[in-house]
């Protein structure tokens, strides 16, 4: 089992190049940033966990430029978006920008997604309907995956449609970047279970951890899909313990993602001591 170390990315945090060459030396195994490209001012959207919405998400710098940054001092670090909005993105120029990020760091990239939790971020940036937006998702990357793996690419669904095209470079990784779908609620894991390449579930928001993996498996199975097929990235929000880790492992998670708890989200001195922490439990998985 691996660890990654999931962050804000905000202007104050530590730089990308330099957090990314300390988890490479570190023995971590992947750098994940998430996405906003702008958080409206409307609130008519509560926010997820209740309460105000932290300050830090109206700082989140872009995570593919971030990554680039992690790419140039690194040689082995995964680089993944955890979870990148592409539904608020152009489709074309989106998927060039993360073949280009996959060819320039040989192959590293992980594209952990979801459908967020804005509705009028949203709808800012996409005539796509809002309650539409988890067949709007699967067509995005369905449509991306041709734009990966096809000489002359199309997709006609019923929400993303195009005639054939030239796309090139393809991506190093044969068929695009693994699509992880970061999702909690049963429509979302039903999608996840029908068409990812694997799922990023939050421990926390599960009530039994455990039975929630093997549910989801047999969702996958369903689909008669091979579950071994589908990777579980785990994001641990808790308290994370060396028992906590290896139970994961024996679970069959293939990754647990950490980082600076929300409460912490605008302490970034407490970062680099962190990792220097969690790095000691790596040898153990």
């Amino acid at each position: 089992m691996h660890l990654g170390f999931s962050s804000m990315n905000n202007v104050s945090d530590p730089a990308p190049d330099l957090l990314a060459k300390t988890l490479e030396q570190a023995g971590f195994e992947s750098l994940w940033y998430g996405e906003h490209s702008h958080i409206p001012c409307s609130r008519k959207t509560p926010y997820p966990p209740g309460g105000e919405m932290p300050e830090p998400y109206k700082r989140m710098m872009d995570p593919y430029l971030s990554l680039m940054a992690a790419a140039s001092v690194t040689t082995d670090l995964k680089l993944g978006t955890g979870i990148a909005l592409l539904l608020e993105r152009e489709l074309f120029s989106q998927a060039k920008t993360i073949a280009t990020l996959d060819r320039l760091s040989n192959g590293r990239v992980l594209i952990g997604t979801g459908v967020g939790w804005n509705e009028e971020e949203f709808t800012n940036v996409t005539t796509m309907p809002w309650k539409r937006r988890y067949l709007g998702l699967k067509e995005t990357v369905l449509a991306q995956r041709n734009l990966f793996s096809d000489t002359e690419p199309e997709y006609h669904g019923e929400l993303v449609d195009f005639d054939p095209v030239w796309f090139e470079p393809k991506p190093i990784q044969a068929g695009g970047p693994p699509m992880i779908l970061g999702v909690m609620g049963p429509l979302g894991v039903r999608h996840a279970a029908e068409w990812a390449d694997g799922w990023m579930p939050v421990d926390v928001a599960m009530p039994d951890v455990e039975q929630g993996i093997k549910d989801f498996r047999q969702q996958v199975t369903d689909f008669g899909r091979n579950p071994d097929d589908v990777e579980i990235t785990m994001v641990a929000m808790g308290q994370v313990t060396t028992d906590l880790l290896k139970r994961y492992q024996d679970m069959g998670i293939a990754r647990v993602n950490i980082g600076v708890g929300m409460e912490n989200w605008e302490k970034p001195d407490i970062v680099m001591p962190m990792i220097e922490e969690f790095s000691k439990l790596i040898p153990a998985l």
